[in-house]
């Protein structure tokens, strides 16, 4: 059990406490709820971009990093589809240097021409390295377009092209800025050992006076169900042909994630899941292979990826994974295997609640998809999955009419 306490700025910011009087520490977690799905389709890759500008300097301090370091702090953060997040920690009687820094940047960026140029040229560079030149590295630019056709999470965190980073203007993130980076956008939690009191000063002192702003609030177009199977078929130079079969599940708000999130579970986590003893051990179909759901806000993704054995097929291989879904499909699990992954997601969130950190961006996290006390529930969320609900989420998701498949294969001579 997490205890927290919640309040509200005048200016919108929502601010998240917890204490912990057994650690030195303190954290401040700040979550921005702007993501890649934020994007204009002709102008992604800027949530991004603006992970890496917030690091820049604000109008008030030149460096963000010096005087957190001269006061005994760590720092990083994070960019996803829908969230950026950023976080830092300090020993306690420091916190207050936590507290400016954030503070002016949310107020205002120093935005200068060659501030961008160096943040565009480490994005550009990171692009190239993680995403175009290491083999696979672009599957989810390839996976994301065929899975999805409106939803804005048809391309990646990266962006859908280099493009798009090289022609951003200071103008475009002036005004990416200013929508999306104000405390009427943003989400605070300070946990460790640190009053509640002494928080709600400190929020109003440094946070308070910060104007909250208008925000453009654009509808997300829902994806439509996906009626017909959808295929592509890739070359490039890679190690061993690879297989990615990616099927529209809930999002994390929907009481059905946590049986699709189990399912994932079932068919690979541990040694003993199915993909990896019928397909890997038995049939030896493929050197490697997992499942995993994307957890997004929105409807997302479960995914299967795996390498094929050299000497298999791709279709043959792909015919094995279908023969184990459709297992899942038909067939009730067995109490004893469903209770073995039920035990594993329990013991993944209590080790992840033992760090004051991931408390504070669980917390978060948590209060962005609108229920903060989530962090308390979702372990009976997942008791209380049955073998019938995971056979129905295999119904509903796994079907071939849901998949999107990419085959990415080795280029021969």
């Amino acid at each position: 059990m997490i205890h927290f306490s919640e309040f509200t700025l005048s200016n919108g910011l929502k601010v998240i406490h917890h204490r912990d009087e057994s650690t030195p520490l303190v954290v401040m977690n700040i979550l921005y709820k702007v993501g890649a799905r934020n994007e204009d389709p002709g102008k992604t890759g800027f949530a991004h971009l603006f992970e890496h500008l917030m690091f820049g300097g604000s109008v008030n301090i030149p460096e963000y990093d010096t005087p957190l370091q001269q006061a005994s702090g760590e720092n990083n953060a994070f960019t996803n589809n829908d969230i950026t997040n950023y976080y830092l920690t300090l020993p306690a009687q420091n916190i207050e240097t936590g507290f400016w820094l954030e503070s002016d940047r949310m107020l205002s960026l120093a935005f200068s021409s060659e501030s961008l140029e160096i943040q565009r040229s480490v994005v550009i560079e990171e692009f190239k390295q993680r995403y175009l030149n290491q083999p696979y590295g672009d599957v989810w630019l390839k996976l994301r377009p065929l899975a999805y056709k409106v939803h804005p999470y048809r391309w990646p965190t990266i962006g859908k092209e280099i493009k798009h980073i090289e022609n951003a203007t200071l103008n475009d993130v002036k005004a990416f800025f200013k929508n999306h980076y104000c405390p009427n956008n943003a989400i605070m939690c300070v946990a460790g050992n640190i009053t509640l009191e002494r928080v709600k000063e400190l929020s109003e002192k440094w946070f308070g006076p910060i104007p909250a702003q208008p925000i453009e609030i654009i509808e997300l177009p829902a994806e439509p169900p996906q009626q017909k199977e959808r295929r592509e078929t890739v070359s490039a130079k890679v190690p061993a042909d690879a297989i990615y079969m990616a099927f529209h599940c809930p999002g994390r708000r929907d009481p059905r994630y946590y049986a699709a999130d189990l399912l994932t579970d079932i068919l690979s986590r541990g040694r003993s899941s199915r993909l990896l003893n019928s397909l890997v051990k038995e049939q030896k179909l493929f050197s490697e292979i997992g499942a995993y759901i994307t957890g997004d806000a929105d409807p997302g993704l479960i995914v299967i990826e795996g390498k094929v054995n050299q000497g298999v097929s791709p279709e043959k291989a792909e015919m094995g994974v279908r023969a184990e879904l459709t297992k899942l499909m038909t067939e009730l699990v067995s109490v004893g295997e469903l209770n073995k992954v039920k035990t594993k997601a329990e013991s993944t969130i209590v080790f992840g609640e033992m760090g004051i950190l991931n408390k504070g961006m669980a917390l978060c996290y948590a209060t962005f998809l609108g229920n903060t006390n989530l962090v308390n529930e979702e372990l009976a969320f997942y008791q209380n999955v049955s073998s019938t609900d995971i056979k129905k989420a295999a119904v509903d998701f796994l079907s071939e009419s849901n998949c999107s498949t990419l085959h990415y294969l080795t280029e021969r001579a």
